[in-house]
């Protein structure tokens, strides 16, 4: 019989890390969608950047995001999301004492598509 379905965690995807001790878990990654699992430790953020083809959608499972988005800065609570069109300059922080939980669900694929921005 044929499956249908695929059922994820952080046991069973692969992992891997980017900036400063943050975690990453692929949910999902294909060529047209990617849903991914990630944590970033206090104080920590990204690289100010933008994705050419790729919207994003990030959604908070625990934990406080502050998001830079075309300059302006938006905090985003557990259970919140935020939509990022392409094109659109973007980064998430964790300002916070704790650890931040959240899922980025990204169409087409994110990785392979990101420009960084030099000036921060």
């Amino acid at each position: 019989m044929e499956k249908h379905y695929n059922k994820v965690s952080i046991e069973n995807t692969e992992h891997y890390t980017w900036g400063d001790n943050c975690d990453g878990w692929f949910f999902l990654s294909s060529d047209t969608l990617s849903v991914i699992r990630e944590t970033m430790p206090p104080h920590t953020q990204e690289r100010l950047h933008y994705h050419q083809n790729a919207q994003q959608f990030f959604y908070i499972i625990s934990g406080k995001a502050v998001f830079e988005v075309a300059g302006e800065i938006i905090q985003v609570n557990a259970g919140e999301g935020i939509h990022i069109q392409k094109g659109t300059h973007h980064r998430i922080r964790n300002d916070s004492g704790g650890d931040l939980h959240f899922i980025v669900i990204s169409e087409p694929k994110s990785h392979g598509d990101r420009v960084n921005i030099e000036s921060q």
